[in-house]
């Protein structure tokens, strides 16, 4: 299927039908299903009701409407570079889809949207063990961080540093 039989845009409100399983294939093959708490109206709340949203979603989609892929992002703001960055929080592409270029089309799609919004960089996390998306972002001229560690914080151990009392 050629990628001439899709376009890149952003998404509205009446895609979130054909978003969701999008998510949730992204959910399956990452293997966080199990807390995957997305729904139609969080999508609604969170990205079409309220301006600015609390995040953007492109969507690769097929001339007869289906979508094939999205990426989700978001703008940080400036800190040292005085330049925002736009971060990648998803990308996906339905596996029907997959060998068509999507994901590179989304990505330079993002990367339009970075430069159109004065950003100084994209980024982005990747799994480990998918190293099929390495190869992918490494064709596309990305490299990995060898600087900077991925950390995160939740579930028990971030509601026990909330509820620690300040030394101070």
């Amino acid at each position: 299927m050629p990628t001439s039989l899709f376009r890149v845009d952003l998404a509205t409100a009446a895609d979130i039908p054909a978003l969701l399983p999008l998510m949730e294939g992204l959910a399956d093959f990452e293997h966080y299903r199990d807390t995957f708490a997305i729904t139609p109206e969080i999508l609604y709340q969170q990205g079409f009701a309220q301006q600015p949203p609390d995040f953007y979603c492109l969507v690769a989609r097929h001339v007869e409407g289906q979508l094939g892929g999205m990426l989700v992002y978001y703008f940080l703001p400036f800190t040292a570079s005085a330049k925002p960055t736009l971060f990648i929080k998803e990308l996906f592409v339905d596996e029907a889809y997959r060998g068509h270029r999507l994901g590179e089309e989304l990505m330079r799609a993002a990367a339009h949207a970075a430069v159109t919004h004065g950003c100084g960089a994209i980024r982005w996390a990747v799994a480990a063990w998918n190293e099929a998306g390495r190869r992918f972002y490494e064709r596309l001229g990305a490299q990995a961080n060898p600087v900077w560690v991925d950390y995160s914080l939740s579930g028990d151990a971030l509601v026990s540093l909330a509820n620690t009392p300040s030394r101070s």
